[in-house]
């Protein structure tokens, strides 16, 4: 099975539910999964970037197998730049597309 959430919040409270459900997903022997992926796009970018305010999570996440892909179009409308990332986050044209793009490959679409 194959899982991607969308965040797009800026509000820390949600980051922090949206990380640690796919976390919990990520440790959960009860199902089998074989990706996950975390979309980041408009206000909800902030956990991807270095220094953002979950960036350790991230960071621990990715080490766990957990794919976290930025959305083009808002690190673009923000002035960021790749170094900006924390690094093993993918970079994707825009996170409708990509959602749109991992949705017919299978995942389910969860947006906590």
């Amino acid at each position: 099975m194959r899982t991607a959430f969308h965040l797009t919040s800026g509000d820390e409270e949600h980051q922090d539910t949206v990380l640690t459900i796919a976390e919990n997903l990520s440790n959960d022997e009860t199902i089998e999964m074989d990706d996950i992926a975390v979309v980041a796009q408009a206000e909800g970018i902030d956990p991807l970037t270095v220094g953002g305010t979950h960036s350790g999570t991230v960071e621990s996440l990715l080490a766990d197998g957990i794919a976290f892909k930025a959305c083009r179009n808002t690190l673009d409308m923000l002035d960021l730049d790749d170094s900006d990332l924390v690094e093993g986050v993918e970079r994707v044209s825009s996170g409708a597309s990509e959602l749109t793009r991992l949705q017919a490959d299978g995942y389910a679409y969860l947006r906590p």
